[in-house]
């Protein structure tokens, strides 16, 4: 009898296939799954980019740094907190380098991630805060996305339930369902809870609120992404003592679990200490180049075929405020943009260069009166001191 048939209907299906063949090349699920969470990812922090200044599409330049060193950061994560799966007796360790085969971490990957974006940043002009705020609500709904790979690799679900969701789980092999003699895909009896889509459901619900907030605060400094960091970990940290797979184990809680904690604190302690407005940037103009030289003499000899390379778009951003951001916007002009450090000096001391300016003219008249002949300097001072003395 097929196990299969002891599942109650209302069950929610399982999929047999997680991995198609595309001739000699497989396509797998969990492949795609993530491949779109990255362009969610993308697509969302893109507009966030631009509506504080950055150029358009300046986040594929971005990703370029940031997807490879989150996948290498995610797969470290992964081997080093399950070693005796690859190093352990009966373990192949050149099994760590399948990240196909499952296995990513997401500390490890957002770990990763920050040191890619951050070395792209760097090149951009572009501070990193500004990149995390603007990707905040974006890598939630990556990872709600990537946790349908593991609905297709029949992984990562929790214990035994009876609920109306309850989850059915084939017995997996090679990326598919193992077959009975009748050739139907063999369950696992009873159902589970679906804990990836626990999480998946709660990610979302961290994009929603980061972007709520965001808008209502409009958070800087990096503010929104560790309210990123707050929700996705609040929610990890029940989820995760649901779930049932091998995992190691300190003081009878799991991995995750205290790194889920940890992360939490640090990333409310940041929230908390952390403060300042949302940045703006507005680009930096490129110095300028040199022009060609006047030739003298007969025109004739001018070289009319030289081209005169482009200088580039800029050089550069600038941190500004929203109010110098507006009036980039509404004038598209460098110039008009009054610099912050001198416009906030002079609000708060707008009397301070009368009193310089008072200041260099007793400096002048002193140096006036030094440069004197020394007599008339002697014959001066004599003459006060008699007056006093009187």
């Amino acid at each position: 009898m097929n196990l299969a048939s002891l599942s109650p209907q209302a069950a929610l299906p399982s999929p047999s296939t997680a991995v198609w063949q595309l001739g000699p090349v497989p396509i797998r699920a969990y492949a795609l799954c993530i491949v779109l969470g990255i362009v969610v990812a993308a697509v969302v922090t893109d507009f966030r980019l631009r509506r504080r200044g950055v150029a358009p599409w300046a986040v594929l330049d971005i990703a370029v740094w940031a997807v490879p060193f989150g996948i290498v950061g995610a797969r470290i994560y992964h081997v080093i907190t399950s070693p005796e799966n690859y190093f352990g007796a009966g373990g192949e360790p050149i099994k760590a380098l399948y990240i196909w085969e499952g296995g990513l971490g997401i500390w490890g990957a957002v770990a990763g991630g920050a040191v890619g974006a951050w070395l792209a940043a760097r090149q951009l002009g572009i501070p990193l805060s500004v990149v995390a705020d603007a990707l905040a609500p974006g890598l939630p709904l990556a990872q709600a996305i990537g946790r349908l790979g593991n609905w297709f690799n029949n992984e990562l679900y929790g214990g035994p339930t009876t609920l109306p969701w309850g989850l059915e789980i084939h017995q997996m092999e090679a990326g598919r369902a193992v077959l009975d003699p009748a050739g139907q895909p063999v369950l696992e009896p009873g159902l589970y809870h679906p804990t990836f889509a626990y999480e998946a459901l709660w990610n979302i619900g961290v994009a929603l609120l980061v972007f709520v907030v965001d808008r209502r605060l409009k958070l800087g400094r990096g503010r929104a992404f560790a309210l990123y960091v707050m929700g996705y970990t609040a929610g990890r940290f029940w989820i995760e003592m649901m779930r049932t797979d091998q995992a190691n184990e300190i003081l009878g809680l799991r991995v995750n679990v205290w790194t889920a904690g940890l992360v939490f604190l640090g990333a409310l302690v940041y929230f908390i200490r952390v403060r300042g407005p949302r940045e703006y940037l507005i680009p930096v103009a490129p110095p300028a180049a040199p022009g060609p030289e006047t030739p003298k003499g007969d025109i004739s000899q001018v070289d009319v075929s030289r081209r005169v390379e482009a200088a580039p778009v800029h050089a550069g951003y600038r941190v500004v405020t929203e109010e110098q951001f507006q009036v980039y916007r509404e004038t598209g002009e460098l110039s008009t943009v009054p610099d912050p450090i001198d416009t906030a000096s002079d609000r708060a001391a707008p009397d301070t260069d009368r009193g310089d300016a008072t200041s260099d003219e007793v400096d002048t008249t002193s140096d006036r009166v030094d440069s004197a002949p020394a007599g008339v300097d002697r014959d001066t001072d004599s003459a006060d001191n008699t007056d006093r003395d009187r």
